[in-house]
């Protein structure tokens, strides 16, 4: 089964959707409620873009954090050494590689999503029923119809 692209609706090119993803990934980690800030806090944390050393210390000052921290950590989270790698390649690949980001934003809503622990998992599954996966994190999830 094909599910169309949420990017290729757009003229957008991947570098275009990424900086607009990191300035609201900035508002999220700036913002004053822990269930829009905190994940956004670990994913920093996670790809090493600032040097504190532990989540609790980040969020408690996630105002300092800056757009080069959100590009830092989409690099990182896409296999990048660094945001000027990343911009230098990234408009060479099919806008399908960012459907993880598409999902955090809701553009799949409308589509079945089945979680599993891992892409091998996933893949099992989507050989047998169908459908698209995206790997998320160390997760996938299978979007069918």
């Amino acid at each position: 089964m094909h599910l169309p692209s949420h990017a290729a609706s757009t003229a957008d090119t991947n570098t275009d959707f990424l900086r607009r993803y990191a300035r609201r990934m900035l508002r999220d980690a700036h913002s004053p409620h822990p269930s829009k800030a905190l994940p956004v806090v670990r994913r920093v944390h996670a790809a090493r873009a600032t040097a504190a050393g532990r989540v609790t210390d980040l969020y408690h000052a996630r105002a300092t954090l800056q757009l080069k921290h959100m590009y830092r950590t989409i690099a990182v989270e896409l296999g990048y050494a660094d945001w000027d790698a990343c911009k230098r390649d990234v408009d060479r690949h099919a806008p399908e590689m960012l459907d993880r980001f598409r999902l955090d934003l809701g553009a799949f809503g409308d589509y079945e999503q089945v979680w599993f622990p891992d892409a091998p998992s996933a893949q099992a599954w989507q050989r047998e029923h169908g459908g698209r996966v995206v790997v998320y994190g160390r997760q996938a999830v299978v979007m069918s119809m």
